[in-house]
């Protein structure tokens, strides 16, 4: 069905027993013909293929439900974070892990959930997974879940360097603290059991890119299935009942240069707020079912919060009516280059989750 599934609540809980009397044991393993592929269902923005996954847009994740003592996998190249974990419970962490065959061993002979989450950034290039396997036990059925629900942003929606406790990242630092995993979008999508897409890019904006840097921006990349020159993203299955769009950040934090195309600061307003309807109205043509929902980032004199506001009303007049804004506020802000810390995350998504939780009804009865 190419969406991640996940077993019953009921069902979890009934296995983290057998786990807890386990010592689950992550480590590479020999390549070997005595494999059987055991069927995974895949969520985030992937493209399938014949040796697995490929992926380039943020929390791609892969899922296998099985009953045995031992799990396998297959990662492929580009460099990648991936964190394991089995029946909910860390196994372990590869960071930019050599491709190859990978074992999970040491558990409790039993029903088990497998779990691979890719939680970095890979601008630069994509990277594969090439699926679970068995040596021995036997493949349970996953169903996926019937909500879903789609993130589109910038750097704050990857989780920059969120694992961090300080601002000052040297080096690969903002590469090996960026943690999607603890980003709001996850934490929501968690909270509601869905289904989650992540389809966001570090530095890019609506209109202009942080501080007028080239690359696509957002309503240029959305419709890829990778980032840069790639074909469009198709996937039938993939009708989220609730959009969030969290963009502003780069295209206000900094001064305009010599040589950009708008005359003075009004004229970016004017062409973001005339973009964003255009992309937001693109989004709706793809996703009628959605309900969309525009965060509005805090900013100097509250720049961004009354271009979104602007962007809201040109939609509702336009006779757009499932629609909403949510400011998110201050933040503390302690995170790599001054980027959100793990607990602006959570702020985010409890608030984001308070606005979906009192409104039941955007799930559509799922």
């Amino acid at each position: 069905m190419g969406l991640r599934g996940l077993l019953t609540a009921a069902a979890l809980a009934a296995l983290v027993p057998v786990l807890a009397l386990a010592q689950p044991r992550l480590a590479p393993a020999p390549e070997t013909a005595a494999l059987t592929p055991l069927p995974a269902l895949a969520g985030g923005r992937v493209v399938a293929g014949s040796e697995g996954w490929t992926y380039q847009w943020p929390s791609a994740r892969f899922e296998a439900a099985f009953a045995g003592e031992a799990v396998l996998f297959k990662v492929g190249a580009g460099d990648q974070i991936l964190h394991l974990s089995i029946d909910g419970a860390p196994v372990g962490r590869l960071v930019k892990p050599t491709p190859g065959l990978y074992r999970i061993e040491g558990l409790a002979n039993g029903r088990h959930l497998a779990v691979a989450s890719v939680v970095g950034e890979m601008q630069a290039a994509p990277a594969r997974f090439g699926g679970f396997f068995l040596e021995g036990g036997r493949a349970l059925p996953l169903a996926p879940p019937r909500r879903q629900i789609e993130f589109i942003g910038d750097s704050h929606s990857v989780g920059y360097g969120d694992a961090s406790e300080v601002r000052a990242c040297p080096g690969d630092g903002v590469w090996m603290t960026t943690d999607n995993s603890i980003a709001f979008g996850p934490l929501t999508a968690q909270r509601f059991g869905a289904e989650r897409q992540v389809n966001a890019i570090s530095g890019r904006g609506i209109v202009r890119n942080f501080d007028g840097m080239a690359g696509d921006t957002l309503p240029l990349a959305w419709p890829k299935a990778l980032l840069g020159a790639a074909p469009a993203y198709a996937n039938d299955d993939w009708r989220p009942q609730v959009v969030v769009i969290n963009l502003g950040t780069n295209d206000f934090s900094t001064p305009l240069k010599a040589g950009e195309p708008w005359k003075d600061r009004q004229a970016l307003r004017d062409d973001y707020v005339a973009t964003y309807v255009r992309f937001v109205g693109e989004i709706r043509a793809r996703q009628p079912q959605a309900f969309v929902i525009l965060l509005a980032p805090p900013s100097a004199e509250n720049e961004i919060a009354a271009q979104v506001d602007r962007v809201a009303e040109t939609l509702k007049s336009a006779g757009e009516t499932r629609l909403a804004v949510i400011p998110l506020g201050e933040m503390e802000l302690t995170a790599c280059d001054w980027h959100p810390s793990a607990r602006d995350q959570q702020g985010i998504s409890d608030k984001l989750s308070a606005f979906i939780a009192q409104r039941p009804e955007l799930w559509q009865g799922r």
